[in-house]
């Protein structure tokens, strides 16, 4: 990934060419689809789902997409879809993507997600084989080039790592063993204090009703 919020090492079209299709000579449909840079308020859901069983890249960057749009009825009908690449349009954390076990990589930087958690774990459900995040400036995502402190970038990792175990890119950086291992016993720590004040909780509840009950009318 690169700073400026397009995704690295993945192939697509110059926005000149967007809207056309790249045909690979040794398969029968076409493999990756571009339409970044056309000003769309809706998925060209025509064009794309003549392309079911062959499309592995599709762009949608750059353009005016939000949430009402999303049908996730659809999107998941392309079977072999690895790469979706969404960056600068309007979803917010609420999209809902339909379930989609071929993609791989996820590129959604520069759109309106402020909710790290609900997002997070839309992902989690929905791209279950997902190697490649890319979120980089959006709100749920704080960095120096958008604000964030050194501490806000890494705990924002951390619970981006501790939810998505598969994950090998998060933004434009590799996912460390020791960064992953840092993850998972910062969030089990959490959901162990969690777990033990939920525990008390109940515990002073259930205390309270046994001396009220024990109160003679």
């Amino acid at each position: 990934m690169n700073r400026g919020g397009r995704c690295a090492g993945v192939v697509v079209m110059d926005h000149h060419t967007s809207g056309q299709l790249s045909q690979s000579s040794q398969a029968p449909g076409f493999q990756w689809l571009s339409f970044a840079y056309q000003g769309l308020t809706e998925i060209p859901y025509d064009t794309i789902l003549t392309q079911t069983h062959t499309l592995e890249v599709l762009d949608l960057s750059y353009n005016l997409l939000d949430d009402p749009y999303w049908n996730p009825a659809l999107l998941g009908r392309l079977e072999k879809l690895s790469t979706l690449i969404l960056d600068c349009n309007n979803y917010t954390s609420h999209v809902k993507f339909p379930y989609m076990p071929s993609v791989t990589t996820l590129c959604i930087n520069k759109n309106k997600i402020n909710n790290l958690p609900v997002f997070v774990e839309e992902i989690r459900r929905k791209f279950p084989s997902i190697k490649i995040l890319s979120m980089m400036n959006n709100e749920a995502a704080p960095s120096y080039f958008n604000g964030g402190s050194l501490t806000q970038y890494i705990d924002y990792r951390q619970y981006v790592i501790s939810q998505i175990p598969g994950l090998e890119i998060l933004d434009d950086t590799e996912v460390l063993e020791k960064e992953r291992a840092q993850a998972r016993k910062t969030y089990r720590l959490q959901q162990s204090g969690l777990s033990s004040r939920k525990r008390k909780e109940d515990s002073s509840r259930k205390h309270s009703h046994m001396t009220k009950s024990q109160i003679p009318s």
